[in-house]
């Protein structure tokens, strides 16, 4: 059982696509999620230390009550930051905590600014969901992660429909469908870090 938990539904329905893609050897291990909101990216010592042993206890909890083991758990958090040295800090700190506590493989997926600036590597997959949506030159093979409130230039630049948070979920499908999320375009430290992780993930049969 694989459990992850994030700030919301659609970032972790994100982090499940991208586990899916990069896990070395997903086998047959389903995919749950815990509804307890990640707040860790502020806490150090004592308080890190406790909200961790807490999340990793629920993690544990849930694969139980799905009647499978634990065999990995990714956490998800948005910086509202770009990928520079408060970054680095900031995850190291807690992925450190989370597989010191953590009895299997883990992933702090911590993304500079957030989701979006990982969907952003997938360009080609925003008109599979909406036809008339372009990702324009200027947010097109960058580094995402140092751009700045990319959720916010997306619901400025795409239109007919609005982008909406929502759509964040259906666009990684998308990328996943059609072989994108193995060829990203442009690079995102955050995005990156975390593929690093799975790759270190034990493979399952």
């Amino acid at each position: 059982m694989i459990v992850l938990a994030g700030e919301d539904e659609n970032d972790c329905r994100i982090l499940a696509e991208l586990i899916r893609a990069h896990h070395p050897g997903l086998g047959n291990s389903k995919i749950v999620r815990i509804n307890d909101p990640v707040r860790l990216k502020k806490k150090t010592g004592g308080d890190l230390e406790s909200s961790v042993r807490t999340l990793v206890g629920k993690a544990r909890g849930k694969a139980l009550q799905q009647k499978g083991s634990l065999v990995a758990f990714a956490v998800h958090e948005d910086l509202d930051g770009y990928a520079d040295e408060r970054y680095r800090s900031v995850r190291k700190n807690i992925a450190d905590e989370l597989d010191r506590q953590c009895p299997a493989d883990s992933a702090y997926a911590l993304a500079a600014w957030e989701s979006e600036g990982w969907l952003l590597l997938f360009p080609e997959a925003f008109p599979r969901v909406r036809p008339k949506w372009k990702i324009p030159a200027q947010l097109r093979g960058k580094n995402t992660g140092l751009i700045d409130d990319p959720k916010g230039k997306l619901k400025r630049e795409l239109k007919s429909p609005a982008f909406r948070e929502s759509d964040g979920p259906l666009i990684a499908e998308a990328a996943a469908k059609h072989g994108l999320l193995t060829a990203p375009v442009g690079h995102n430290r955050s995005h990156a870090d975390l593929l690093a992780d799975l790759g270190g993930w034990t493979p399952r049969t």
